[in-house]
């Protein structure tokens, strides 16, 4: 998810730079809601390959494989650039009917070169978002602007759906703690969540703890029963949790797709990392973003309680 956001930027310079432009993403269907938030966008277009890789031969599978690539190899498009630069997303760029563009052997992580018409060194030196922006920039040739626009809005129907699903929204201010994440070793411990909980509840604030599957909806439940007041939603589509994190005060988040999501909703936003560094792939773009941690530096509750201070007048 958080390479989706990260992607948001490029169409809003694509779009800045050419207005009449007709822009397609093609995302994994889990996430499609997301370029979907953007304006500048004209169709989304959902593939499957996790679940196409566990069930290769199956009907399903073959029918929506053929329906994706008589579609890119029917439609004639100008460019085709892949910002993601793996395999996957390589071997799309190919099937599709245009000029293909991507990264270099030395700026992508897998030697891709033989799929794209061109390739363009970017340097590793410096943040995900502006890999992307160069990239694209690079390839068809215009300027870019300092500050990245992720460019998203939420929609008017989906902000009534979680009204009706989670009416928690309806309350002055609410923080959103957002503790799952990909890999243990990025996870914040419980017991700090509880206590950065019950010091925002001491302020008034509602903390919403939401999840994404089983074992997240029993951690959520269970930081809950430790924070006064505390609100685990439904499940939530990813629609609907773009909305949440639109209306929070203020969000704080380990290193996952959510926490950036939130930056690119423009919201206050603190990220803690326990095991990457957020130089490379951290909160980016926003001035009311903070990163804390890195490798082996996990944040501890004072230092995020301090970080909170200095976003929002809040502790």
């Amino acid at each position: 998810m958080g390479d989706v956001v990260h992607n948001l930027p490029v169409v809003s310079d694509l779009r800045a730079s050419m207005p009449d432009c007709h822009i397609d993403w093609v995302v994994e269907e889990a996430f499609g809601a997301i370029p979907r938030l953007h304006p500048g966008i004209g169709r989304v277009i959902t593939v499957s390959i996790r679940r196409w890789r566990r069930h290769p031969l199956a009907a399903r599978t073959r029918a929506e494989f053929a329906e994706l690539r008589n579609h890119l190899c029917q439609t004639r498009y100008d460019e085709v650039i892949d910002t993601q630069g793996l395999l996957k997303s390589a071997f799309l760029a190919w099937l599709a009917n245009g000029r293909s563009h991507g990264f270099d052997w030395k700026s992508s992580r897998e030697p891709l070169q033989m799929f794209y018409d061109k390739v363009y060194s970017v340097p590793w030196s410096v943040h995900a978002v502006q890999r992307n922006r160069l990239l694209a920039s690079n390839a068809l040739g215009y300027a870019l602007s300092e500050t990245p626009n992720y460019g998203i809005a939420i929609r008017p129907e989906s902000a009534t759906s979680l009204a009706t699903a989670f009416p928690v929204t309806d309350a002055d201010e609410f923080a959103v703690l957002l503790h799952a994440t990909s890999a243990a070793k990025k996870e914040w411990p419980e017991n700090h969540w509880v206590q950065l909980g019950e010091r925002l509840a001491a302020r008034g604030m509602i903390v919403v703890l939401p999840f994404g599957n089983e074992l997240e909806q029993a951690r959520s439940n269970r930081l809950a029963g430790g924070i006064p007041g505390a609100r685990v939603p439904p499940a939530l589509s990813l629609d609907l949790l773009a909305v949440l994190l639109s209306q929070a005060r203020v969000v704080v988040g380990v290193d996952t797709g959510l926490t950036h999501l939130a930056v690119a909703l423009n919201r206050p936003t603190i990220g803690l990392y326990c095991a990457s560094d957020p130089a490379a792939t951290g909160l980016y773009g926003s001035p009311r973003a903070l990163n804390i941690g890195g490798i082996g530096m996990m944040p501890s509750v004072n230092e995020v309680a301090s970080a909170l201070e200095r976003l929002v007048d809040l502790i």
